[in-house]
């Protein structure tokens, strides 16, 4: 309030509990059934899943992003050609985008090959993933000074060992961040995919599944809140053991 002017909205513990009544609630059982799991090991067990399903996307994601940026860096024109596509790739709705994924995946049959539903949600990550990557490989493919590359062929060194031993190295501080951004696009999609694709047994399902219930129990629809926050940073942190392996070569990091 200042004066007689309410400034924000009035709130009550049913609309917006307190901080401890969350995390006391996540070591109360999830429902009221004698052999109901505690919140937190609901909540950790479809976090374990989601992150599965967005570390194969976001394998995906680092596969295509890396080879897109050899590819723009190898040839300007393909750069001309394809980094505003890659752009405007990410102006796609994805909740919208999501539904179509599966729909397609769902009819894919090679022999004994069945497409499975997680594997349209890793897809979408794998989609939300790529696009830092991509950007970032190539800014630091494309960073080494001429004078650097014109000394690799005084050597008579071939493209391939050009790449090798001068450009991914002077990648390495550009590619982590981007690596990181990747890794917490992934978990985003996989999230929202599971949100929109229908796949159960996510953290995407029981958020939209607790929050249904947040009007007779609203500290329960914090718990997966919680649980995607840590799946998160947990996704980015991950990258970070490759900032130690390659630490010879992280000298600066810079921003994607």
């Amino acid at each position: 309030m200042i004066g007689d002017t309410r400034v924000l909205p009035r709130s009550t513990d049913l609309a917006m509990p307190h901080v401890w009544d969350m995390f006391a609630r996540l070591a109360e059982p999830v429902t009221s059934a004698p052999t109901a799991q505690a919140l937190w090991l609901v909540v950790l067990l479809a976090a374990l899943t989601t992150l599965g399903i967005a570390a194969a996307g976001w394998l995906v994601g680092v596969v295509v992003g890396i080879g897109l940026a050899l590819v723009m860096q190898r040839w300007r024109i393909a750069e001309w050609g394809l980094l505003p596509w890659i752009v405007l790739s990410q102006t796609v709705p994805l909740i919208a985008f999501a539904p179509v994924v599966k729909s397609w995946g769902s009819r894919v049959e090679i022999g004994s090959f069945e497409w499975q539903d997680w594997m349209s949600v890793a897809l979408i990550a794998s989609y939300l993933a790529f696009f830092p990557i991509a950007v970032g490989a190539l800014k630091g493919l494309q960073s080494p000074d001429r004078i650097h590359t014109e000394l690799m062929q005084t050597y008579a060194a071939g493209y391939w060992q050009t790449l090798a031993k001068l450009r991914f190295p002077a990648a390495v501080p550009y590619l982590l961040p981007a690596l990181r951004l990747g890794a917490a696009n992934a978990v985003i999609g996989a999230v929202v995919a599971e949100v929109s694709t229908g796949l159960q047994g996510g953290i995407g399902r029981i958020l939209i599944q607790f929050a249904g219930q947040a009007s007779g129990d609203p500290a329960k629809a914090w718990g997966p809140i919680f649980g995607a926050i840590v799946l998160g940073l947990v996704a980015a942190g991950s990258v970070a053991l490759l900032g130690v392996i390659l630490k010879n070569y992280r000298r600066t990091e810079e921003s994607a």
